[in-house]
């Protein structure tokens, strides 16, 4: 009979060893994508850094040679509203718990967190804008939505305002106060995952621009330059 270790395995083997394939597949796993929370978590940290650009008049991805076509103004209202809303809130909250040292403390760190948080969309509106390069439109949404469509991809490109109550189905809008006012065409179908991890499929986008004319212009020009 021939000799066994405690393991069942014969003398020099190794313990675990199995198929070389078994072992490649085990160093070699991809790392998996990031669930919701750090898909939250980074598009928080995104918000907080769109500040610091905004205080310094910077923006995200705007090189040399490239140019910006904005959106933040058809928010303001509505952002700066809730805002005020919010800090309205923070100095009542913080009268009514004065004497609960502890309690007031963590509402108002709370509290101002999410004002900077409500400020925020509107710093990552600011900061985040729509950028045409030589090679692609970049179509953003503050720190949620970040696109990449090269002109060779577009096929349609039209001006035309729109309110947002529906999403059809192989449709992405892009909104800014329930509004639309420039629609691309794409010749190929194009994925975009939300916050939550939910992908889409789409080939026609919908978004807002506050000169509409002139981005609708610049993309055609750039798309007849390609084509």
């Amino acid at each position: 009979m021939s000799d066994l270790n405690a393991n069942g395995t014969a003398p020099g083997a190794e313990q675990g060893d199995g198929p070389k394939e078994a072992r490649e597949a085990g160093r070699k796993r991809a790392p998996r994508a990031p669930g919701a929370l750090g898909r939250i978590v980074r598009h928080e940290g995104r918000v907080l850094h769109a500040h610091v650009l905004w205080m310094t008049r910077r923006r995200n991805g705007v090189g040399a040679g490239h140019r910006a076509f904005g959106y933040a103004k058809g928010q303001a209202a509505i952002v700066y509203g809730v805002a005020f809303a919010c800090l309205v809130e923070t100095v009542g909250i913080s009268y009514l718990l004065r004497d609960l040292p502890v309690l007031h403390g963590v509402m108002l760190v709370l509290d101002v967190y999410t004002l900077l948080m409500v400020l925020g969309l509107q710093a990552t509106a600011v900061t985040r804008p729509h950028v045409l390069s030589a090679t692609e439109l970049r179509v953003r949404k503050g720190a949620a939505v970040d696109l990449r469509i090269p002109f060779t991809e577009i096929t349609a490109v039209r001006r035309g305002l729109r309110t947002s109550p529906e999403r059809p189905p192989g449709e992405l809008v892009l909104d800014v106060g329930a509004l639309t006012n420039v629609t691309l065409e794409l010749a190929t179908p194009l994925t975009h995952t939300t916050l939550l991890g939910r992908t889409e499929s789409f080939s026609v986008l919908h978004l807002y621009a506050q000169d509409p004319d002139a981005l609708v212009g610049e993309v055609r020009a750039a798309v007849a330059a390609t084509g």
